[in-house]
């Protein structure tokens, strides 16, 4: 019984060990970086989510994340005036349990994908329902429930990923978010 306790407590004294480097190692590298966030090196798009409850229901997001990288995002990487994926390879999708309204447009329940199209000064945000498509090989207008013109706001940050923030403002109401590099594009949802 003594050697049981005795196992027990050296590997405990290791774990305790093991862990106080790995905390020295993460606070020396945030002192020689000057940054106290871990800096995201991958080239990698990747997969997100966002999830709100709203009004008896959930409003999910699913996304892949692309970075900035120090590229040229707007009228870059993403071009001005064409149909974009608000996202990188699969499309964006949204999906809420219950009847929602996006500009005054009543929308079933259900899953769809959100595209947008950029501009300097506006943006169309697009609820389509082929959800189901990469980037916008499949894309279709027909498929289009709603369309609806916002205006990009700018930031004096920078976020590096794209990351959609759903903001409740009410008890069914909510503004979505599309953010990344300096720009937001909220847009208002109210679930029925």
């Amino acid at each position: 019984m003594k050697k049981i306790a005795l196992i027990v407590l050296i590997m405990h004294l290791m774990f305790a060990c093991s862990q106080n480097h790995s905390d020295r190692e993460g606070r020396d590298q945030q002192a020689s970086t000057g940054n106290s966030a871990s800096i995201d090196t991958s080239k990698k798009s990747i997969p997100s989510e966002t999830k709100k409850w709203i009004g008896n229901t959930n409003i999910t997001i699913n996304y892949h994340s692309p970075g900035v990288r120090g590229r040229i995002i707007w009228g870059g990487l993403v071009p001005y005036n064409t149909i974009w994926v608000a996202g990188a390879h699969k499309a964006t999708t949204l999906e809420v349990g219950k009847t929602f309204e996006i500009g005054d447009n009543k929308i079933l329940a259900g899953k769809y994908a959100i595209f947008a199209i950029p501009g300097k000064k506006e943006w169309i945000i697009i609820i389509n329902k082929n959800w189901n498509q990469h980037l916008t090989d499949d894309y279709s207008e027909k498929d289009d429930v709603v369309r609806v013109r916002v205006i990009p706001q700018t930031s004096a940050e920078i976020e590096e990923r794209l990351k959609y923030i759903i903001d409740q403002t009410g008890e069914r109401t909510a503004t979505v978010i599309i953010r990344w590099e300096k720009i937001r594009v909220p847009f208002q949802i109210e679930v029925w």
